[in-house]
């Protein structure tokens, strides 16, 4: 195997890769941690913003929901109420006969 063939193959490209990653790294990471961070920190932030609107959406909701399950117990309830009442007018009173 010639050093030619080495250089044409997968092997040379993956070599040139790794030592040109091993040059540039200590000039592109303090770049990229510079431009995380910040980054991450939005990210985060916005996350707790987010977490925290959804909590009291969710809390609205849910008084919404108990204000509408309060009302249709009491239309119930009011419902309920005339029937009962006729039905007691509707009993049939029993006659006491004197034995």
């Amino acid at each position: 195997m010639a050093l030619s063939d080495l250089l044409k193959g997968e092997t040379s490209k993956g070599v040139a890769l790794g030592v040109a990653a091993a040059v540039l790294a200590p000039f592109v990471v303090p770049v990229l941690t510079q431009t995380a961070r910040p980054l991450a920190r939005t990210l985060i932030k916005t996350g707790i913003i987010l977490y925290h609107k959804g909590r009291e959406t969710l809390a609205e909701a849910e008084e919404t929901f108990e204000d509408l399950m309060a009302e249709v117990r009491a239309e119930l309830a009011q419902e309920q109420r005339p029937q009962d009442d006729a039905a007691q007018h509707m009993a049939p009173t029993e006659d006491k006969k004197s034995v």
